[in-house]
């Protein structure tokens, strides 16, 4: 092996997964594959389909996956089924599952999860590489568990002394006792409108904006279709929607990129799903934010506490609102955000001056020199 292919870093690219967001997933995979220096990494691609079963996919497939005539890519249930092992020097394998053979075996130096929401984002696949002793980008169990849940989230940030929008949990078993004491308690402690969302899921999934009582049931239903926790919150009025990327420094305080801001040219239109990753004339990000210097030194403290505040690593975006006395209120931490051409978290970096390529690049770099185990 010459000099140089032993400096080559091999990346496993995992995403699908059996959520709601499996499509988000292989959008974002599709956009990391054509963004990765191919002069400093080689890239394995291994997709989990809707179903659960893990496959090996090849880099032409990943670079494909792109938005056609409004459809997001999806991986089918075609492919023969592989399986991930324990490799060396805190690295992994992945091979194809032939009979009582294995073929198609590939090592890799560190794992790269660009699985969305459940079984993926939620600190599930992170306890499965902390098991096998597999290196991996991002947060770990806790703080990828932690950052899913917006519930606990919410806590989290209170104990760090941020400020978050008031909001009312309502778990499965709640609702099916009572559901009458909780739709008042949303009444009573919250001023509409409201926003009715799944506790678990991102990319705006299930998400609703109730703007009276009557719509209430309705929203709550539609979001324990995707979790069975929901938690109902203030919309806050007046607000702006800001957001900003945030990318851990071994041994030091997180970079925290420059501001952007979603505009919303509509009264009933928010972020949803459509508008982040299908062309919606309704929504539109603006890189840079018009904010203030201050402001935006303010909010980038913000931003660093709040990544730290959940023990985050790696990367995460962390979304705020700025009311009209410049207020700033945590929405939410993204622990696994998008990488998709429409995604903020690269735009930001990219605007701040760390392209893509260069940006994954670090991610592989704090994963390669991340302890294992406990930290």
């Amino acid at each position: 092996m010459s000099n140089h292919q032993a400096d080559r870093i091999t990346v496993a690219l995992i995403f699908g997964g059996v959520s709601s967001e499996h499509d988000v997933s292989c959008l974002t995979a599709g956009g990391v594959t054509r963004a990765i220096d191919s002069e400093r990494f080689d890239v394995v691609g291994i997709g989990i389909t809707p179903s659960g079963r893990w496959v090996q996919v090849p880099l032409a497939d990943m670079r494909a996956m792109e938005v056609v005539d409004d459809r997001l890519p999806r991986l089918d249930e075609g492919r023969p089924e592989a399986s991930v092992f324990r490799g060396t020097n805190g690295g992994g394998r992945v091979a194809t599952l032939d009979g009582d053979r294995l073929s198609d075996v590939h090592d890799f130096d560190v794992a790269f999860a660009l699985l969305h929401g459940p079984f993926g984002e939620d600190g599930t696949i992170q306890g499965l590489f902390e098991m096998l002793g597999i290196r991996y980008v991002g947060s770990g169990v806790a703080a990828s568990a932690n950052g899913m849940d917006k519930d606990i989230m919410k806590r989290q940030l209170m104990g760090a002394g941020l400020s978050v929008s008031p909001w009312v949990t309502i778990t499965k078993a709640a609702w099916d006792a009572n559901p009458g004491r909780l739709l008042d308690k949303c009444s009573a402690d919250l001023s509409f409108p409201l926003y009715v969302k799944p506790a678990r899921a991102g990319s705006s999934m299930g998400i609703s904006r109730v703007t009276g009582p009557a719509d209430l049931p309705a929203a709550i239903h539609a979001a324990q279709q995707h979790d069975p926790k929901v938690l109902v919150e203030e919309g806050l009025v007046g607000v702006r929607e800001i957001e900003l990327s945030v990318l851990g420094v071994t041994g030091g305080r997180p970079r925290v990129s420059i501001a952007g801001e979603i505009l919303v040219h509509t009264d009933d239109a928010f972020y949803d799903y459509e508008a982040k990753y299908t062309p919606d004339e309704r929504v539109t990000l603006q890189i840079p934010a018009d904010v203030s210097p201050a402001l935006l030194s303010r909010m980038q403290r913000v931003a660093a506490t709040a990544f730290n505040s959940l023990d985050c690593e790696g990367l995460a975006r962390v979304d705020l609102f700025v009311t009209e006395d410049d207020d700033v209120v945590v929405n939410e931490i993204n622990t696994m955000p998008g990488f998709t051409r429409t995604s903020m978290y690269p735009s930001l970096w990219a605007a701040s001056g760390l392209a893509y390529p260069d940006l994954i690049a670090a991610l592989v770099q704090l994963a390669l020199e991340r302890p294992m185990g406990l930290r």
